[in-house]
């Protein structure tokens, strides 16, 4: 049962979110011309799957015991997984895991240190204290809440695992990296929705609540948009090969996404259907870069 109920607080289901991202950076590495090798990839991933997990288990602690879980109304993809509601004395257990996965990450980031040189250092700190602030600190700043998950996941994870596999820093990995940090602050962002006025209650700032429901449905529309704008310009000036252009078939979510999100912005019990479009949105915009990528090959040497 002790496993369930970590498994819940960890939020496995989402977990998908860090393959994609490492799996793109892979990826695009190998893409470039640089050699994968394998062991370094599976380090990667279950440093990011750490990172991932602390995360979540941090958020599901803090909003349990500030209360907020027994205000949020969850949905599938907002609000929780309310596994410390139901298991209250799991509680503990939830900070423990949320500790250790931190500092597996540390720990990981210590030896890549040691074997690539203090600049993987610049990934390890941000992202520690990225880890540990974002529920308890972050959630107060409208535009440090907004930008967070997508530094962590975009510039953070996807950039910095990047460049260790290829120890380098393209362009083309830094609007890999760009496009996928504008999909997963829009992700939380849009998640926040039904949460807003449980949000309120416990003293939360994020930009829902500050600037309302509406303009967050503005918010959410240019960002999105501003990443197929990046990749259509990436691939006219030939940044990216043509093949990304794959990631437009993901163009019919947005004709359904876009006019209901704006439509039932302020009614957020009408919003679980594109919240669960978001989610598949922003899987498979990543995974259809990375077939690009594959269908383009390396360059010839």
């Amino acid at each position: 049962m002790v496993v369930k109920q970590l498994l819940g607080v960890a939020r496995v289901n989402f977990l998908s979110l860090t393959l994609v991202c490492i799996a793109l950076a892979a990826v695009a590495s190998w893409q470039a011309g640089h050699a994968l090798r394998p062991l370094l990839v599976v380090l990667v991933l279950c440093l990011g799957l750490c990172a991932h997990i602390s995360v979540n288990a941090f958020n599901e602690y803090f909003d349990f015991k500030s209360g907020l879980d027994l205000l949020t109304q969850r949905t599938p993809f907002s609000g929780g997984s309310g596994t410390l509601v139901a298991h209250p004395n799991a509680s503990q257990q939830t900070l423990a895991l949320a500790v250790v996965s931190l500092l597996m990450l540390a720990a990981g980031g210590i030896y890549l240190s040691y074997r690539m040189g203090w600049q993987a250092l610049l990934i390890g700190i941000p992202g520690v204290l990225l880890i540990y602030s974002y529920t308890q600190y972050l959630n107060r700043w409208p535009l440090a809440c907004l930008m967070a998950p997508g530094l962590g996941f975009g510039m953070l994870m996807t950039l910095g695992a990047y460049w260790v596999f290829s120890h380098e820093l393209s362009t083309a990995a830094w609007v890999l990296s760009l496009m996928v940090t504008l999909l997963v602050s829009n992700l939380l962002l849009l998640n926040q929705f039904p949460d807003a006025e449980a949000d309120r209650q416990v003293g939360r700032r994020h930009l829902p609540i500050v600037i309302g429901l509406r303009a967050s449905a503005v918010l959410y529309m240019l960002l999105l948009l501003a990443a197929y704008a990046i990749l259509l310009t990436a691939v006219s000036m030939k940044v990216l090969p043509a093949h990304c252009l794959l990631a437009l078939l993901t163009l019919p979510l947005l004709i359904d996404l876009l006019p209901g999100i704006y439509r039932f912005a302020d009614q957020p019990s009408r919003l679980t259907r594109y919240l669960g479009l978001n989610v598949v949105l922003c899987h498979l915009y990543p995974l259809l870069l990375l077939i690009g990528l594959l269908w383009a090959g390396q360059p010839d040497p």
